[in-house]
């Protein structure tokens, strides 16, 4: 098939658009939505200057989705002297994995010359994650501790560098499952804390003074078109299952929104349509009330005595 747009040989074909789009024109075509994704959200706030510059901190795993945004957010904002990128990485303790994911991320904010840091879960919380996944005293998918874990570390050094938002590489089929998940579950308040946390414009948001924002400009991306964009560009992601992903729920949610999308073309779009108005809905009608603390142990912001975080780290010392 031709290109859509200039009739060269396409790469691409997009089912639920109809669009064939050539190499140059389907790498636009990422970067455009991205880049409207920033715009939409609202991410430059007015009052950034060259001479009072915001920084954005990039949660950069050395997978094809951290690297494509690492990637486009770097060649976006070459020329913006009022933003300031810089990357985190962090090692969670899974042998034989996550030391290539880490190489590419050192290779790619060395070419795009991005301040990078890395951390790790022995470090920090004397954990590894295959030791967790043998012990699981909670029983639950090792994705659940990791999840808790990284997200600590990622808001924790936001903080510490005075990030002004934190951005992740989330892509289309990644939020399509969260708010299916969400959906399925009744759970609403999860679905206004979703909204106040990430997805929704800036300026709607509620709770930004007790975290650092966070923001997903690849959410409007299917995943397969990442993974094209990646390879495309020849840029040094890390494309491999981790071995800890299990048959969890949101593993069973994955299959179903593969089934769904492939006969009915545009299902992940239109859920995501649907949900942000349902989660914008829920943040403004979910009681709001519960006041915010700080944790017991390690001083995070929390709504009970103590964060769910450290709640994990005591049952794995137990």
């Amino acid at each position: 098939m031709d290109c859509d747009r200039c009739g060269e040989p396409a790469v691409m074909h997009a089912a639920y658009s109809g669009a064939h789009l050539c190499e140059t024109h389907f790498r636009r075509s990422v970067e455009k939505r991205v880049r409207r994704r920033i715009r939409e959200d609202g991410l430059v706030p007015e009052a950034a200057t060259p001479e009072k510059p915001v920084t954005w901190l990039i949660g950069l795993s050395g997978g094809k989705d951290s690297v494509a945004l690492a990637q486009i957010l770097a060649e976006t904002f070459a020329e913006d002297p009022r933003i300031e990128l810089f990357a985190l990485s962090i090692h969670e303790g899974i042998e034989g994995y996550r030391d290539e994911s880490l190489a590419a991320a050192e290779d790619l904010t060395s070419d795009l010359e991005i301040h990078h840091e890395t951390v790790s879960y022995a470090e920090e919380f004397d954990v590894r994650m295959d030791e967790v996944v043998e012990d699981d005293p909670e029983s639950m998918a090792a994705c659940a501790y990791c999840g808790v874990f990284r997200r600590d570390l990622l808001s924790a050094y936001a903080e510490e560098d005075d990030a002004d938002l934190l951005l992740t590489g989330h892509n289309l089929d990644d939020e399509a499952e969260t708010a299916m998940m969400n959906f399925l579950e009744g759970d609403v308040e999860q679905m206004a804390k979703h909204f106040d946390a990430s997805l929704g414009p800036l300026p709607e948001r509620t709770l930004t003074d007790r975290h650092v924002p966070r923001a997903k400009p690849l959410r409007d991306v299917p995943e397969k078109e990442v993974a094209l964009y990646a390879r495309l560009r020849d840029l040094p992601a890390h494309i491999t299952e981790c071995p800890h992903a299990s048959e969890s729920f949101r593993g069973k949610i994955q299959s179903l929104l593969y089934e769904l999308e492939e006969s009915h073309p545009g299902t992940r779009h239109s859920i995501m349509a649907g949900y942000e108005r349902l989660a914008r809905q829920a943040s403004r009608s979910v009681d709001r009330d519960r006041s915010y603390t700080s944790c017991d142990t390690c001083g995070a912001p929390t709504t009970g005595g103590r964060c769910r975080k450290c709640q994990l780290l005591d049952a794995l010392d137990a």
